[in-house]
């Protein structure tokens, strides 16, 4: 409770405390206008359309809410977006909004480039189809009715991502032209294919291997080259990144990514560079370097020391030629815990690489950046002046949570603990554990939205701690993939050793009562942690656990435990039916929305719920 206030209420209700704040930022590429969305106030689900003028500041409404997501032009004049599956056209300069008449039910709405038409995709006996609205009205552009059974695979689909990209974090299936005379769109019918689709409806197929590299992880075309993608081996660990020829469909080889546990690329590559490079993120791995870092047709651009999550656009540079931009980049640079904004210089010159960190506070900063506007953290900036700061109605945080950041361990695990409000030492304390979604997310970060809920659960009466074992990303590439084939091993014992280190530290944490929760891969870590080291853990919760791997989409569970074929001892080691059939000693374990033979489960329980079963004596 805080002042009578009930937390798991009110964070319901508020969304996390993410409604009536600005989301989905787009910036024109002219500079002109701010595209974004924001609902009405700080319980209000319902997001609507709102521009912001460069110029003036000045906030437009252009469309009212219910928009969970929309798309612009080349220079945010133009908006698409769908609602309950009718499409509508706004205009961002007038203000105009209009239904457009369509054919089907409207998904991913997209407009060209210049604004001229509107490209969507429409779902039919869940086989999905790729169309074109514009002047002339409503047509089909690819789409074929019907199972694939010449290629051995369910329904034919357009323009939609198939279920390994996703798993990649490629949300998109189809993408336009910069000239908006084409389309390229993937067609799922087993396998993935590229296609590029002429307007006046000519088509050439996009050759590659496509039987040794099946996976399409990211597909860009912009930036005035032509289009780009990388593409990856099934078991990941070898990759290209190929430049499509729009004419032809032909293919060519930019660059080989290549690592002996699973290639991981940087979000917002590959992409054209003005002066005609291609921008590719790798990793840096010889003469004591470990690092994510930004190629620019292999030349190194930034340095070692800087771990880039993102890249997020460019921004022209005082004094340097047009085709000379800086890259804007989230990155860390020394303390995983923070994400921080840098402009990364593009011309080489004679002082090597060179990174500047714009985003001047401590903290987990977030940008987008276009023409010469960067919106960093809800501030508009064009050049060196601030233009305004985009208005926020969310509900405040209700705590001020005051986590302690540690490393620990020789391996200098992220860790962190969370006392109650107002705690006095002198005593001992139980411990909570918490793995959040467990490995390939963060956990110890500054950013005070990310431990409101631990602020809750340490008012109800516990330390919270919270380690972002081996497998989490922020602090080096040998750190996450060191988890290749072993996750549950390493991730484990990293929890177990970082417990122990923290103690000498915070002497209050009372390891004889330590409970552990999480959800998802955080669940399943938390079942094995009470099931396989009982002697430390004595209670958990695991919300919506992993059971079985091999029921995990391929592209996931391969990255962590190789092949699923000739791996079997591995995948029967990280299989939770497994763990507790070995398990020797019950302890509390609450499974909520999983079934495992053996073990009692729940379908569903509340916050409130958890916390009644984790006050239990760990002997229960």
């Amino acid at each position: 409770m805080l002042d009578g206030v009930d937390y798991p209420g009110l964070a319901g209700r508020t969304g996390h405390f993410s409604y009536g704040a600005p989301r989905a930022v787009t910036i024109g590429a002219d500079g002109g206008r701010v595209a974004f969305l924001r609902s009405a106030g700080p319980e209000d689900p319902a997001a609507a359309l709102w521009t912001l003028t460069v110029a003036t500041g000045v906030e437009t409404m252009v469309a009212q809410g219910h928009i969970d997501a929309y798309a612009v032009d080349r220079d945010a004049r133009t908006a698409a977006f769908a609602r309950d599956g009718r499409l509508y056209r706004a205009d961002l300069v007038g203000g105009d909004v209009a239904e457009v008449p369509t054919d089907g039910a409207a998904e991913d709405p997209r407009p060209d480039p210049t604004g001229r038409f509107i490209g969507y995709v429409t779902s039919g006996g869940g086989s999905a189809s790729l169309r074109v609205v514009g002047p002339s009205g409503d047509r089909l552009l690819a789409g074929e009715p019907g199972n694939a059974w010449r290629e051995h695979g369910g329904l034919i689909s357009w323009g939609v991502p198939d279920p390994a990209a996703v798993q990649f974090g490629r949300q998109r299936g189809w993408w336009w032209s910069p000239d908006g005379g084409q389309i390229l769109a993937t067609r799922t019918a087993g396998a993935t294919s590229l296609h590029l689709l002429d307007l006046d409806e000519g088509w050439v197929d996009v050759h590659w291997d496509r039987e040794t590299y099946p996976y399409v992880v990211n597909v860009r075309w912009a930036d005035g080259g032509g289009p780009l993608m990388t593409v990856l081996r099934r078991m990941q660990q070898h990759g290209l990144v190929l430049a499509i020829d729009p004419r032809t469909g032909e293919t060519q080889v930019h660059a080989e990514l290549a690592d002996a546990r699973w290639v991981e690329p940087v979000a917002g590559t590959p992409r054209h560079l003005p002066d005609g490079r291609v921008l590719v993120g790798g990793e840096l791995a010889h003469d004591g370097f470990d690092a994510r870092c930004l190629f620019a047709d292999g030349s190194l651009l930034t340095p070692p020391g800087l771990y880039v999550r993102r890249v997020v656009g460019t921004l022209p540079r005082a004094g340097a030629p047009s085709g000379a931009p800086d890259l804007v980049v989230e990155g860390t640079d020394g303390d995983p815990s923070a994400q921080s904004v840098f402009r990364v210089r593009t011309s080489l010159g004679g002082g090597g690489a060179e990174a500047r960190k714009i985003s001047m506070t401590p903290g987990w900063h977030r940008a987008e950046a276009n023409g010469d506007v960067l919106v960093l953290d809800d501030t508009v900036w064009r050049g060196e002046a601030r233009v305004a700061t985009l208005r926020n109605f969310a509900a405040p945080l209700p705590y001020h949570p005051r986590p302690i950041l540690e490393r620990v361990t020789d391996r200098r695990l992220p860790a962190a603990v969370l006392y109650p409000a107002g705690f006095v030492g002198g005593g001992k304390i139980p411990v909570l554990v918490t793995l959040g979604d467990g490995t390939g997310h963060q956990q110890v970060v500054t950013d005070p939205a990310a431990w409101q809920e631990r602020q809750w659960w340490a008012d109800a009466g516990f330390a919270v701690v919270s380690v972002d074992s081996r497998g989490t990303p922020g602090v080096a590439p040998s750190f996450e993939k060191v988890v290749h084939r072993r996750l549950g091993d390493v991730a484990l014992s990293d929890q177990v050793d970082a417990l122990h280190a923290l103690v000498g530290k915070h002497p209050d944490l009372d390891l004889t009562a330590v409970s552990v929760r999480g959800t998802g891969l955080g669940g399943w870590l938390a079942a094995m942690a009470v099931l396989r080291r009982p002697d430390v853990f004595h209670r958990a919760v695991a919300r919506d656990p992993v059971t079985d791997w091999y029921r995990l989409p391929a592209p996931f569970a391969e990255r962590y435990l190789g092949d699923r074929s000739d791996a079997a001892d591995v995948y029967a080691h990280h299989s939770l039916a497994e763990a507790a059939a070995q398990s020797d000693r019950s302890r509390p374990l609450l499974l909520v929305g999983a079934d495992l033979p053996g073990l009692e489960s729940v379908p569903a329980a509340t916050l409130d719920e958890e916390l009644a079963f984790l006050r239990g004596h760990p002997d229960q």
